[in-house]
């Protein structure tokens, strides 16, 4: 289905909870958070319908976030039943890793296709710095649980923040792609939520302009690529000789809003028009009074005609949900 400014949008991003068993600095603070009880979280059979009545309008890529979506239970249960919806072509999923070395093989043999891994850091104290609770040896078992799995191709996304990775880790994580046929992307700060989280953002931005250029200091020139979908939000490039590829997604300074195919679902069933922006539709009051398909089909119907064209970040507004109960 078109927006009103002729964007196909044909991709839901799902968040299936706001909890996360890492508390990264631009994400989530390590006190004072009210996590939403399971009864406010859509059910499973409530995201089946959704995405049913999503493949119904034209929607062909399901990608499932969080928090972590692995902290679900009934995960395995939520992948297969999208996996089985007609339509719906691929199924994706972005986690820590932390987790997908008990789930992985369930995961693919449910329907899952691929994943995208969060890691910030390949260096053990910097990631705990950073991303606080995480583990760098639990990412990287749980990166190999996937490429067991089949869940491929890799794809690795890094958040820099000045101060804390932007020296050595942006060559490091940028040097796997030479040996690995990983996919390397760099995800600049965004300033989402209220208070310290985004005035980390904002403070210590660094630009991917900035992340490229060290890259190519310390490895050599970046060679581009041709994005093959328009709405890869990420701008691909290769390293001389390198298997993987590394990719810059620029939101701040180079924004992709006039390319954008998404849709977001939030884990207490709002459709979220746009990443940086407030404007949400409730859906779970919808699929809660009983309503059919229909009724459904026209909230996601109108959440779609109501998609913004742009962000405001310029002008220094800021949306208000932290980015754990957004799914990114």
């Amino acid at each position: 289905m078109n927006d009103d400014f002729g964007r196909r949008i044909d991709y839901l991003r799902i968040s299936l909870t706001d909890r996360c068993n890492f508390r990264c600095h631009y994400c989530m603070p390590t006190e004072g958070l009210v996590f939403e009880p399971d009864e406010s979280l859509l059910q499973a059979d409530e995201i089946a319908t959704v995405v049913r009545v999503a493949a119904s309008l034209g929607f062909r890529k399901v990608r499932l976030t969080g928090g972590e979506p692995t902290l679900r239970r009934d995960l395995v249960r939520i992948v297969r039943a999208i996996a089985e919806t007609p339509g719906i072509e691929d199924v994706a999923m972005t986690t820590n890793g932390a987790r997908l070395p008990a789930l992985a093989a369930p995961l693919a043999a449910a329907g899952l296709r691929r994943v995208n891994v969060h890691v910030d850091s390949l260096d053990p104290a910097r990631m705990s710095n950073l991303m606080r609770w995480g583990s760098v040896d639990d990412v990287l078992a749980g990166i190999a649980a996937a490429e067991e799995a089949g869940l491929l191709p890799i794809k690795l996304n890094a958040v820099v923040a000045r101060g804390f990775n932007d020296v050595e880790d942006p060559v490091e994580l940028a040097r796997l792609t030479l040996e690995r046929d990983w996919h390397v992307r760099f995800i600049e700060l965004m300033p989402l939520g209220a208070g310290a989280e985004a005035q980390f953002s904002i403070d210590r931005y660094v630009s991917n302009d900035e992340v490229a250029a060290k890259i190519v200091a310390a490895l050599g020139p970046l060679t581009p690529l041709h994005n093959a979908d328009p709405a890869d939000e990420a701008r691909n490039f290769q390293l001389a000789g390198g298997r993987g590829t590394v990719g810059f997604i620029s939101p701040v300074s180079e924004p992709y809003c006039g390319t954008c195919n998404r849709m977001r679902l939030t884990a207490d069933g709002r459709f979220h028009l746009c990443l940086l922006h407030d404007d949400e539709i409730d859906v779970r009051a919808v699929l809660r009074s009983g309503a059919g398909d229909d009724e459904v089909r026209a909230v996601l119907a109108r959440a779609i005609g109501e998609k913004p064209t742009g962000h405001s970040l310029a002008a220094g507004i800021h949306p208000k949900r932290r980015m754990h109960t957004l799914g990114g």
